[in-house]
């Protein structure tokens, strides 16, 4: 596989043009229309590819090396509005190198490259990184390769499977071979330096006593090769294995590009850090300027006030350089408790007013027990390797609901950033404190004032479901004042939007509340403390993205007028009127905005049109700029399907978003097998019906059905998703998989005669919590579907992670294990049809003891006939391991043939 070329310095490129599949010219993205029927289909898509073998295969689809890279992340405007920095890498480079696209001449520079990084590092390293990069590709081909032989094996054809062990194995003695030779010319070697040593000690002694000296002993004989035997075949396998697991790659073994910049004060340039390094951008720089060079972790917080230099953290301390003298100062030693000196607080935040002259210090230290001992570590559990001889375990980390707590003690200290050569002060008291141990207790970032006049943060505490925001005084000695307190029924959801953010002018905090049902900003009089909505509607717009300079404009990412799609929405905040910014029917995502308001940057994209990195006038009077592209051409090849937007109501009212593949020649009066896709848990904003979601089973698995086989595949999202509001992100709340199964059963009912299905022969299927879903169905609603797979579902809720199913699942009690009510295995006798369950023997996130017990109680209920594993045993919680996605879905394809059978001619 050619690598694609990397320029050695900086370069300038003019704006991409937008990218579009032109395989997909004829295809229309159908987007969401209110529902005004119990099912209201919508746009069908025309020219839809004709069913057949000519469809790309799954090794095309699944290939080894994706088809699309990362895109871009941590996007940020210089103070001024003039340039966009990003972290991206063109398709197939390793790492995300700094570009930074100039918003006035429309042309983007790219800052790091492995060329002009290999200026600052150990040529050991750059060779390393090759070297590596080399071997991936290498693995990519050689993975794809023998997905394709070994298919072509199985349809007969002429195939030598052992070419690549027999290649390895010949390139495996070769080395072994040099390396006999070098240790036997070393041992050689070494051995006529003794006798050399010990010839020259004998002259010296005969010397001494009067004697002559003795006769020099023969030179060293070559090694006897007569008893070297070559390795046999299974030795070389053995050693062909070891050296395998020596060269695993590992992401440290890639060039991996900066990982952290932050613009100047004034000034349009910047200050990156990379690999233990920082380094300073200017416009008219021909290369990065190197600051700090160190084999330390540091993170880069801000520049000072001036722009003369820049504040940043190690592992202990904040410390600031100047870009005019040398020398490093320390602004901030390690703290420790005043009346404990072994009880040592370490930095985990710091952020700096934007006046430079105050920082908030978040801090940590270890929880010791009441005989001030250091706590007992968490509860491990062990997760077994059966890749040796001899099955051996790791552990992994598990805190589960009925565990003790042991959350670190946290201090938050305000502190006056130190002028010049200003001599360290003591240090203060923290203005808040947590205790920490036995308690879930959560806290936001520490958001300061333009002015650096005040600052803000919320905490939330699980136990007592007490969310509260702090407003504090830029003061090392006064605490904050608690100005909101929600305690009750706020939306599990609300901790992960806890971000308090002011505005430009200082005067309103704006929160991300759920007061009405949906996450939305709130406005917070500083003065008055007066709180008020600045949107309202069935919608979720809780990721701000800034304000214009004069405070008088928000903008946010929100899923107005398409649940399916995230757009920006611009606010006026004094009367809440709102317009989108973006194109309709994209989903924006990771967006940053300009702070003169001009410019509003995000990945945006949708079936249609891949995500790429946009950049937004927010005027809307100039197109928008891609300035990433993404793709690998080849992808425009597999010319693939796109699907038909939904919805229906369920029994309840409630509007269920849904997509569907239809195959060519769909009719509605076809008696077609169907398959349906859920995932159904709710975790910050996810969930499966987005336009610009390429899902490996929902959409990728789903098209290729349908394109191949003629099936109809459908993606839903139940009740349980977020981003659709309360009613749906807390209904697993005390009655986990109920609302789904409910759902799911109204779609069957509607799907007969609205897509052309055979009732008879509709499949469920599920990964994670659509795994646990997909069983709950099949055990309780046993004569629903035909058939079901269910992948890595947690079975017993009361092993699983605290964090999320203490906040999904029900209340807990940290004395015994209650979730163990919603377990599935009492369920499982249920089963009457088909089910396959798939896990990674290695997954430490739902464990695999979830399936195998699971497993046993169908056993135990007689279902031996109706359930078969599929186990990945090097897998973890999205396979990896000796599965792969192409064999994965091959699997799937098999059993959905043999279950629901295939479309009559």
């Amino acid at each position: 596989m050619r690598r694609p070329s990397i320029p050695r310095g900086p370069i300038q490129e003019t704006p991409l043009k937008p990218v579009t599949l032109a395989a997909l010219g004829s295809l229309t993205l159908a987007l969401a229309l209110s529902a005004t029927t119990p099912l209201q289909a919508q746009t069908p898509v025309a020219n839809t590819p004709v069913a057949n073998t000519a469809a790309p295969t799954l090794e095309q689809i699944f290939r080894a090396q994706p088809y699309r890279g990362e895109n871009a992340k941590e996007a940020a405007f210089s103070k001024s509005g003039r340039y966009l920095a990003y972290l991206w890498s063109p398709f197939g480079e390793p790492g995300s190198d700094l570009w930074v696209h100039d918003t006035r001449t429309g042309k983007t520079t790219r800052v790091t490259s492995p060329q002009v990084m290999a200026a600052f590092e150990a040529p050991e390293d750059m060779a390393r990184f090759e070297k590596k990069l080399q071997q991936r590709n290498t693995e990519y081909a050689e993975r794809q390769a023998r997905e394709v032989a070994q298919q072509a094996y199985l349809r007969g054809e002429k195939v030598d499977l052992s070419q690549w062990e027999t290649a390895a194995i010949e390139q495996l003695k070769k080395e072994l071979a040099e390396k006999k030779a070098k240790d036997d010319a070393q041992k050689a070697a070494d051995k006529a330096d003794a006798d050399a040593e010990k010839y020259a000690a004998a002259v010296l002694a005969a010397k001494r006593a009067g004697k002559p000296a003795p006769a020099p002993s023969p030179a060293a004989s070559a090694p006897d090769k007569k008893d070297d035997k070559e390795k046999e075949l299974w030795e070389l396998r053995d050693e062909l294995k070891k050296k395998l697991a020596r060269e695993k790659l590992k992401p440290a073994d890639l060039y991996p590009g900066p990982a952290q910049f932050v613009w100047a004060n004034k000034a349009d340039e910047l200050v990156f850090q990379y690999r233990g390094g920082l380094y300073r951008w200017q416009p008219d720089a021909k290369a990065p300027m190197p600051l700090v060079a160190t084999q330390r972790e540091l993170r880069t917080v801000a520049y000072t006030p001036d722009d003369n230099g820049f504040i940043y953290m190690d592992e202990t301390r904040v410390l600031r350089l100047s870009f005019k003298q040398a020398g490093v100062q320390v602004v901030n030693r390690e703290l420790i408790h005043p009346d404990d000196e072994q009880k040592k607080y370490r930095i985990d935040q710091t952020v700096i007013s934007e006046d430079g002259r105050w920082m908030s210090l978040l801090a940590r230290a270890p929880l010791k027990t009441a005989d001030d001992k250091p706590a007992p570590p968490g509860r491990q559990v062990e997760i077994m390797n059966y890749s040796e001889r001899w099955a051996t375990a790791k552990k992994v980390n598990r805190e589960v609901s009925d565990d003790k707590r042991t959350e670190k003690p946290l201090a938050l200290y305000i502190r006056a950033v130190p002028a010049g050569a200003e001599p360290p002060r003591k240090q203060p008291e923290p203005v808040f404190t947590n205790n920490g141990g036995d308690v879930w207790f959560e806290m936001s970032d520490v958001a300061w004032a333009k002015d650096g006049s005040r600052y803000a943060f919320a905490t939330w505490e699980r136990e007592k479901e007490l969310l509260r925001v702090y407003l504090g005084q830029a003061s090392e000695t006064a605490k904050p004042e608690m100005v909101l307190e929600r305690r009750g029924d706020v939306g599990h959801e609300v901790v992960n939007v806890l971000k308090p953010r002011f505005t430009p002018d200082g005067k309103t905090l704006v929160l991300a509340l759920d007061e009405a049902g949906w996450r939305q900003p709130y406005a917070m009089d500083v003065a008055t403390r007066a709180l008020r909505p600045l949107l309202k509607g069935e919608f979720e717009a809780h990721q701000v993205i800034g304000f214009t300079a004069d405070s008088k404009t928000l903008y946010v990412l929100g899923n107005l007028g398409d649940t399916a799609a995230m757009n920006v929405l611009r606010v006026d905040m004094a009367t809440g009127t709102t317009q989108a910014v973006g194109a309709a029917g994209e989903f924006h995502r990771s967006a940053a905005m300009s702070e003169d308001g001009r410019w509003v940057a995000a990945n945006a994209g949708n079936w249609a049109r891949r995500p790429e990195l946009k950049l937004l006038a927010t005027d809307a009077r100039s197109p928008a700029r891609v300035l990433t592209d993404s793709s690998d051409k080849a992808l425009a090849d597999l010319k693939l399907l796109q699907p038909e937007r939904f919805a229906y109501k369920n029994r309840h009212g409630d509007r269920i978003e849904a997509y569907v593949f239809k195959p060519a020649g769909w009719q509605a009066s076809d008696k077609r097998p169907a398959v349906v896709y859920v995932y159904g848990g709710p975790l910050n904003d996810r969930h499966i019906v987005e336009v610009d979601s390429f899902q490996n089973t929902a959409y990728l698995f789903g098209q290729y059905m349908a394109a191949k086989h003629g099936y109809v595949t459908i993606a839903v999202d139940p009740r349980g998703h977020s981003n659709y509001g309360r009613k749906f992100s807390d209904a697993n709340w005390e009655r986990a998989g109920e609302p789904q199964a409910e759902d799911l059963e109204d779609l069957v009912k509607l799907m007969p005669a609205q897509f052309g299905v055979d009732g008879a022969r509709i499949g469920l299927n599920g990964w994670s919590f659509g795994g646990f879903q997909t069983q709950y169905t099949m055990y309780t609603r046993p004569d629903l579907f035909a058939a079901g797979i269910a992948g890595a579902g947690p079975t017993e809720w009361e092993n699983y992670n605290s964090w999320y199913s203490g906040r999904t699942i029900g209340k807990v009690d940290r004395s015994k294990p209650v979730l163990r009510k919603y377990s599935l295995l009492p369920l499982a006798k249920g089963l009457k049809k088909p089910l396959m369950l798939v896990h990674g023997m290695q997954d430490p996130n739902v464990l695999y003891q979830d399936t195998v017990n699971v497993y046993r109680e169908l056993l135990d209920s007689g279902k031996e006939s109706l359930v078969e594993l599929f186990l990945d045993p090097d897998g973890v919680h999205a396979l990896g391991g000796v599965v792969k996605p192409a064999g994965w879905h091959r699997k799937y394809e098999a059993f959905w043939l043999q279950h629901l059978g295939r479309v009559a001619p």
